[in-house]
């Protein structure tokens, strides 16, 4: 059990309400992650706040002029009634059509309509339920949001195995298709072991939180077909497409759609499951809204129409529905005159802000305790840490500089360069650099 959760039994210790948890409720805790993390930047972050997940201008969230106008416009029956457990009808209508703009591959396959869901983590979570008992595995790379952890082994009781993100490939460094297919192996043998049949499950999430990285399109191509390879033995697959950060690739030759579309029909045993959403696409961080959808060479309509009744009762028996008002609002902004040109320009707000940091740490050598990995889109890039500690340099670039960071298993330090006006990117990771080789020489 995690010492956080510990921590807190503990301290409910002889009362009534420790005699009443149940096992989910014994080992939840909040984590001292990025949320907690972001919390302490909001309070001591006085420069830059390069810690949560929004895109930021001037000091302020962006937002789409369409969403902006749309809050008074509501009718009251779009702003206060309840929405339909899957969500608005026409909203799950109009992603999917979405689905195909934005994923060519998709082009002739079916695909389920997407249900909607109370945000990605919620997707994810949902996901878990419906497809992970307790004891099962889910196949993650070493370097992922640290949210699945506490969904995957603290709410669910299953187990998160991980392989290295990254390996060494002509002198730099690219994504580890060898390592994903052998962990899929293992974990296929180890179910099969347990008397749970040949089956595994993993996560792809691209853009990379936290690192920043989408696979090339030749990796793309290797991905798929490992996964194939790993089908064809008998293996029954699930491969959930975790596409929080879609669409924000800043260099030529990178898989620009979701591998859900690719994988929709690849193999009779691969089960793709779309986690996605407006959240990123749509800058509406605060909406909480996500989509799941469904798709396999095996399922015919009846089976993806099961598939989404039996998500619907997870949705019904959980939190009833997701919110009305914002699904209303991200349907009409959809189509609002000039909402794709404003979108637009905040994704080329956020690639000025990344090839800004990409020039930056191409001409100033960082120290030695401080390695870049590879990045090339989304909102983050990270530092791995070589003989510092990522916590203290957090800690030491928060009290003494006023610049929020997240530390990841005090190896890794997450820069979230979408909060972070252009204009002061230079100067946040000059204090990066000088806070590291100030931390590496007293370590020294």
């Amino acid at each position: 059990m995690n010492a956080l959760a510990l921590e807190l039994n503990k301290a409910l210790a002889g009362s009534s309400a420790e005699k009443l948890l149940s096992e989910l409720g014994r080992r939840i805790y909040f984590p001292k992650g990025i949320v907690a993390q972001s919390a302490e930047a909001d309070e001591k972050a006085h420069r830059f706040n390069a810690t949560i997940g929004m895109a930021i201008e001037g000091g302020e969230p962006m937002i789409l002029d369409s969403i902006r106008s749309g809050l008074p416009s509501l009718s009251a029956r779009e702003s206060v009634a309840y929405a339909s457990t899957a969500g608005v009808v026409a909203l799950r209508k109009r992603w999917r059509v979405e689905l195909d703009r934005k994923n060519p591959s998709l082009a002739g396959k079916d695909v389920s309509l997407p249900v909607v869901v109370p945000g990605l983590s919620a997707a994810i979570s949902l996901a878990a339920d419906l497809f992970l008992d307790a004891g099962d595995e889910l196949v993650l790379p070493d370097l992922s949001w640290p949210n699945y952890r506490l969904i995957i082994e603290e709410r669910k009781g299953a187990l998160c195995a991980t392989y290295p993100t990254f390996f060494a490939s002509g002198g730099g460094q690219g994504f580890n298709v060898g390592g994903l297919e052998d962990a899929l192996r293992a974990s296929a043998r180890r179910a099969e072991a347990a008397g749970k049949g040949a089956r595994a499950a993993c996560i792809l999430n691209f853009p990379n939180n936290p690192t920043g990285y989408t696979p090339s399109l030749a990796e793309a191509d290797a991905i798929v077909a490992a996964l194939v390879r790993v089908a064809s033995e008998g293996v029954a697959l699930l491969a959930i497409a975790d596409d929080a950060y879609f669409g924000l690739q800043y260099e030529e030759g990178l898989l620009t759609e979701s591998l859900f579309a690719r994988l929709a029909d690849a193999h009779p045993n691969i089960l793709a499951v779309k986690a996605d959403g407006p959240t990123k696409e749509d800058y509406v961080w605060g909406f909480r809204l996500g989509f799941l959808s469904f798709a396999s060479a095996s399922l015919g309509e009846a089976g993806r129409e099961a598939l989404v009744k039996k998500l619907m009762g997870l949705v019904r028996s959980s939190v009833s529905s997701s919110s009305a008002p914002g699904q209303y609002l991200v349907l009409k902004s959809l189509d609002a005159p000039g909402a794709e040109a404003q979108k637009a320009r905040y994704r080329g707000l956020l690639e000025a802000r990344y090839k800004r940091a990409r020039r930056y740490l191409g001409t100033h050598p960082m120290p030695p305790c401080l390695r870049a990995l590879p990045f090339n889109s989304g909102y983050f890039m990270s530092f791995e840490c070589e003989g510092v500690s990522a916590e203290a340099l957090r800690r030491k670039l928060l009290d003494e500089k006023g610049i929020g960071t997240i530390s990841i298993l005090d190896r890794y330090l997450r820069i979230a360069f979408s909060g972070v006006d252009e204009g002061n990117i230079e100067a946040l990771y000059a204090e990066i650099a000088a806070c590291a080789e100030a931390l590496a020489s007293g370590a020294a």
